[in-house]
């Protein structure tokens, strides 16, 4: 009996506890369902479906002239859905009635693999049903239309189960051009597996205008780890913005070349170069150029906007201190000390001996260093404060806030600096103890050629959206007046004395134009081993034509270690020089074409719809010859005294000739081939910057001169 009861009480425990247990489960079951159940429903939802983002259309950088300096080239990759209703239609039918001409043209575009290869290829996944097969990867634009034109392909997604998934690669169509001004546009897949994006130069300080918007595409789970895109649920990207910069392409190319050969020859370590255009602070030219382990030199570093010691072409903005406190004239004589003074325990060295008297102009022509400093310590010494307020007035303390990121800050002492001492007064008077960016030289230098107005240096001209301006810059002026007409007319003086009668005599002799510079050339310290390495900076930065400034221009180039040339006149100076001489000479030709342009038929050329155009001229009475017969667009030009109608062929997917064209038929033409359109002027269409012939696709953006 005692046992029977045993066995009843472990069995009636153990029954409860399954009975709980069942509840447990039950109650669990319903939580889940009731209360977490919109949760794990999304879940498995995210489990076959997700969204993935669509990039959008990066804008396009231009040159102010129309010309792509960095746009973005859409690449293609291709898949197969091979489980596609429309592919397995008939029981496969059309995909057998295909397969053979399909593997023939796939051979033809892509020889690596034989027509058998791709039979083979495209029956196995037919077999296996394969979803969203990867055919090929990173056709470009003409590959992918040869593709679309193949046989089975051609009938369409649906019915081929050919997908197409584009994406856009960043090119700079010119290279090396103004690259590092540019600047880069790319990704890159940080240590913990995440994309990222890496900016510099224009790329950077406007990512926010030419990114665009990015849009969303709904991927639907079809085998493991495989998604493909669900139809009708997308979210179109909003396409970046474009940007017109104020960089000239000829002027670009003229900066580069002219630094490059400099650069080579002396196996200097890097250089820059930057041209102004005097009225408005616009950069028409940026170069950088470092030389590689190679010997090969590359944009890869900005100089133009990092602050070092700039040497004797700082010395401008001594004279400015002392002329506009009338504490000096031109005139007056100073001992040069024969090359060599003492000054606090420290001597100040001349490049040459200049001997011992000379004018402050002469001193200023021929760059000494004992002359500036001597100065500056007689007027200046017992207020040093005055020279420096002189210093922050011309705005060397502060960046240029130049549309660029990464401009290094510059560093002016005052006599209330840690740093300072008993002779940090006479080496900044020769540009020493003294940080600032070849750039804030340029500002000084092109606000004496622009009559005292300093004006804010800039990169960008316009952002445009569809071609129409969101934004638009316009020039800047930081300081009205440097300083008084006396002291800017003594100081253009000086500088054009250094041309004629100082440093830069035997350079520029024979132009046939007058240039106003300075010459500089700075030892520099190289890191641990001090000024013992011997490099020099040289530096040469001025304007031109004297007479009616144009265009001002500095170059600073650091030479290499015990470099036997290295004076700024002999290095930077010739980079100056041939920029100066061909856009002397650019500017010259375009004065003789304007006149020819005159006289030359060919500037009464137009073009536009053939209709259009004939009811025109029998609305005048005028002859012509008909060479267009019925073709919808022509060109009506001038010929041998005759007006002729010639035809002009217009293709999908080819870019027209736009030139003689209205605006109205330019923008009917190239709208309906979902091109972008910005213009400039009016009138009729000059040039335009695709050139016709050129395969574009939709959404591009072309630039019109019109005049």
């Amino acid at each position: 009996m005692e046992v029977k009861k045993d066995i009843l009480w472990r069995v009636y425990v153990a029954f409860l506890g399954i009975v709980v247990f069942s509840l447990l489960i039950l109650g669990r079951a319903v939580y889940i369902q009731q209360v977490q159940g919109a949760y794990w429903r999304e879940q498995a939802k995210e489990q076959q479906q997700k969204f993935v983002e669509i990039d959008a259309q990066r804008g396009t950088i231009y040159s102010e002239d129309g010309r792509m300096l960095s746009t973005s080239t859409p690449y293609f990759d291709i898949y197969i859905d091979f489980a596609a209703e429309g592919l397995r239609d008939k029981n496969g039918k059309r995909f057998e009635d295909n397969l053979d001409s399909l593997s023939y043209g796939l051979s033809q575009l892509f020889p690596e693999k034989s027509k058998a290869s791709w039979r083979r290829e495209l029956k196995t996944g037919y077999q296996r049903k394969n979803r969203y097969y990867l055919l090929k990867k990173n056709l470009t634009f003409q590959e992918y239309k040869q593709l679309r034109s193949l046989p089975l392909v051609r009938e369409g997604k649906n019915k081929s189960g050919f997908i197409a998934d584009v994406k856009d690669k960043r090119l700079n169509p010119f290279g090396l051009l103004a690259n590092r001004t540019i600047g880069l546009s790319r990704e890159y897949m940080d240590s913990g597996g995440v994309m990222r994006s890496m900016n510099v130069g224009l790329e950077k300080t406007y990512d926010d205008q030419l990114r665009g918007e990015s849009g969303k595409r709904l991927m639907r789970k079809i085998a493991a780890g495989v998604f493909a895109p669900v139809d009708g649920s997308e979210i179109e990207p909003q396409n970046g913005k474009d940007i017109i910069t104020t960089l000239d392409v000829n002027i670009q190319d003229i900066a580069e070349n002219a630094l490059e050969n400099v650069l080579v020859a002396n196996e200097c370590e890097y250089g820059t170069c930057v041209v102004m255009e005097v009225a408005t602070g616009k950069i028409k030219a940026i170069a950088n150029l470092s030389r590689r382990d190679d010997g090969s030199y590359w944009e890869n570093f900005n100089y133009a906007i990092q602050a070092s010691e700039p040497g004797s072409t700082f010395k401008l903005a001594t004279m400015l201190s002392l002329l506009e406190d009338q504490l000096i004239t031109l005139q007056q004589h100073i001992d040069l000390e024969g090359g060599s003074w003492n000054v606090n325990g420290r001597t100040v060295y001349d490049t040459e001996d200049h001997g011992t008297d000379a004018t402050v102009k002469h001193a200023f022509e021929l760059s000494s260093n004992v002359g500036m400093a001597k100065l500056a310590m007689t007027y200046y010494g017992k207020n040093p404060t005055r020279f420096v307020n002189h210093i922050k007035k011309l705005r060397f303390d502060q960046q240029t806030g130049i549309d660029l990121m990464g401009e290094s800050r510059p560093v002016v002492k005052t006599p209330k600096s840690k740093t300072w001492s008993s002779t940090s007064l006479p080496w900044m008077s020769f540009g020493y103890e003294v940080l600032v960016s070849p750039l804030q030289t340029l500002m000084l230098y092109n606000a004496v050629a622009n009559d005292g107005k300093m004006m804010k240096p800039y990169l960008v001209n316009a952002v445009l959206e569809n071609g129409a301006k969101v934004k638009e810059n316009q020039p800047e002026v930081l300081e009205e007046a440097i300083c008084s007409n006396k002291t800017l007319k003594l100081l253009k003086e000086c500088l054009e004395g250094v041309c004629t009668d100082g440093t830069a005599a035997e350079l520029m002799r024979g132009a046939p134009y007058k240039a106003a510079c300075k010459t500089g050339t700075a030892l520099m310290a190289n890191g641990p081993n001090g000024y013992a390495d011997k490099i020099y900076q040289s530096s040469f930065a001025g304007y031109f034509p004297a007479n009616n400034p144009q265009y001002s221009c500095i170059v600073v180039i650091r030479n290499k270690p015990h470099a036997p040339v290295y004076y700024g006149a002999k290095i930077a100076g010739p980079v100056f020089k041939e920029i100066a001489d061909k856009l002397y000479a650019q500017h010259a030709d375009q004065n003789i074409r304007q006149i020819a342009l005159k006289k030359d038929s060919s500037n009464y050329q137009y073009a536009g719809a053939t209709e259009d155009i004939k009811a025109v001229m029998e609305k005048l009475k005028m002859k012509y010859r008909d060479s267009a017969k019925a073709d919808e667009w022509s060109r009506l030009a001038v010929a041998n005294d005759q007006s002729v109608l010639n035809k002009r062929t217009v293709t999908n997917n080819i870019m027209p000739d736009m030139k003689g064209m209205g605006l109205k038929d330019a923008l009917f033409l190239l709208e309906n081939r979902k091109l972008k359109v910005a213009f400039h002027g009016r009138g009729k269409v000059i040039s335009q910057s695709i050139e016709p012939g050129t395969y574009v696709n939709s959404h591009q953006t072309v630039m019109l001169e019109l005049n």
